[in-house]
């Protein structure tokens, strides 16, 4: 079974049920689900084509998606940006894609982070979670062939349909988003054990 089966399967078969019952939902359409997870990786406008070239190869290793090259909306001379200039790259997630992402992240990539102790409980007040990446290695992915000339940072939005951060935070917590413990928004719910995985 795939990676992206696994959390799609626990999702539907353990999280949406658990998630109805603790919260009273009226029927499953009102469960809180992931929605799209929207990765950006920005470079500097004077950039050569050359690392620009390298963070699209990256970006689309990591995410197994061609990443589409954002460009200035307008000029802004303080900074050296013209209208249409390249300034970084930008991948929307969804369906199986979306859930093998967040599988790797979560499983993979974030505990690659030296002495990592969980992320943020904050969220942005409508139930979707930003996270920031300074070291794109961590996703083995990258590592293939060792040809990267420098680490390239990312940003990682997870935007799910949930009304409040609540919900949010509890779905998240759920699909494995290894939140920091110490927090008063903490809720009861977490994540199902590799036991109950079992039964």
């Amino acid at each position: 079974m795939t990676h992206k089966s696994v959390l799609r399967q626990q999702y539907q078969e353990k999280i949406l049920p658990e998630l109805l019952k603790a919260r009273g939902y009226k029927n499953k359409h009102e469960v809180p689900a992931l929605l799209k997870i929207v990765i950006n990786s920005a470079f500097k406008a004077d950039a050569d084509k050359g690392f620009q070239a390298e963070v699209v190869k990256e970006i689309g290793k990591l995410s197994g998606q061609k990443p589409v090259i954002t460009k200035a909306r307008k000029s802004i001379s303080n900074f050296k940006v013209r209208q249409g200039m390249p300034l970084g790259v930008m991948v929307t997630l969804r369906g199986a894609s979306m859930y093998e992402f967040l599988y790797r992240l979560t499983s993979i990539a974030l505990p690659m982070i030296r002495d990592f102790r969980g992320l943020s409980n904050r969220l942005d007040g409508q139930g979707n979670y930003s996270l920031g990446i300074a070291d794109h290695t961590i996703f083995p992915e990258t590592q293939v062939d060792g040809s990267q000339r420098q680490n390239i940072g990312l940003d990682i939005t997870i935007v799910t349909t949930a009304k409040t951060d609540e919900e949010g935070r509890d779905l998240l917590r759920l699909l494995g988003i290894p939140f920091r413990k110490a927090s008063s928004t903490q809720t009861t719910l977490e994540k199902p054990s590799e036991e109950q995985d079992k039964n």
